[in-house]
């Protein structure tokens, strides 16, 4: 069975109770067959307009690791929050739609510091600040679907798809970092809770946060600090060249 080689990277704490904390690296393997590659909230359009332009620059690679993934084998699932409506007729959502529930494990009840950046505002980073209503009405359609790819933007259709195709390992990719990425019912906190081994695709992310808030660093350097967040306290990362073999 054909593998992805994964070079993962975590953060370790030498000295529990310390604010020292180390990247490391570990090379793992995972049966191609056994891999999912989950989009998350690649829309077509954000509120905020550098989100917007940041997330285009993101479809357009995210669409070729996608597309080598689907080559080699791997699951291709869609997750555009909120615009369900939109794919109603179509096959790959559908298909999510009828798959018969599996029962969902306890939840784990894991520790969820809080993040290291503040994005009460929205996180918008233009000046003036956009305002926040929800503009998108699909995926980026420059992401292709596959035939056998699946849409959906619920936790439990996800994880049907998980354990009908006995897939052990969850590729995440997408925006935002410190929300959705995070937060959505199909994505890491979820997903990790319940027993799925999430790897977040860090260099095909990105955060929401507007610099004028605490930690007072660069979007870019939020972004980081948030992936770092994420290899402390919930799942590994690695690069999208992994992936594209």
């Amino acid at each position: 069975m054909s593998e992805f080689k994964l070079h993962l990277r975590s953060q370790i704490q030498p000295f529990k109770g310390s604010d020292e904390w180390h990247a490391i690296s570990l090379e793992h393997s995972v049966p191609i067959q056994q891999t999912a590659l989950l989009l998350c909230d690649i829309w077509d359009k954000h509120w905020c307009q550098s989100a917007t332009y940041r997330c285009g620059e993101i479809a357009r690679q995210a669409n070729q690791v996608a597309k080598s993934a689907r080559q080699k084998g791997a699951q291709i699932i869609h997750a555009p929050s909120d615009t369900m409506e939109f794919y109603e007729n179509f096959e790959q959502r559908q298909m999510m739609q009828n798959l018969a529930n599996s029962e969902m494990p306890t939840p784990l009840d894991l520790p969820d510091p809080p993040q290291p950046i503040d994005a009460s505002d929205g996180g918008c980073d233009d000046d003036p600040q956009c305002e926040a209503v929800g503009l998108w009405t699909q995926q980026d359609p420059i992401i292709e679907i596959g035939k056998n790819d699946g849409i959906s933007d619920n936790g439990q259709e996800v994880y049907n798809l998980l354990r009908l195709k006995e897939i052990s390992t969850l590729l995440i990719m997408g925006v935002h970092t410190n929300m959705c990425i995070l937060g959505r019912s199909f994505s890491i906190k979820a997903m990790t809770r319940i027993g799925v081994n999430c790897i977040l695709v860090r260099d095909l992310t990105d955060a929401m946060y507007n610099p004028k808030r605490a930690p007072f660093v660069s979007h870019q350097k939020g972004t980081e600090l948030v992936i770092e967040y994420i290899e402390k306290y919930w799942c590994p990362t690695v690069l999208s060249r992994d992936l594209l073999g």
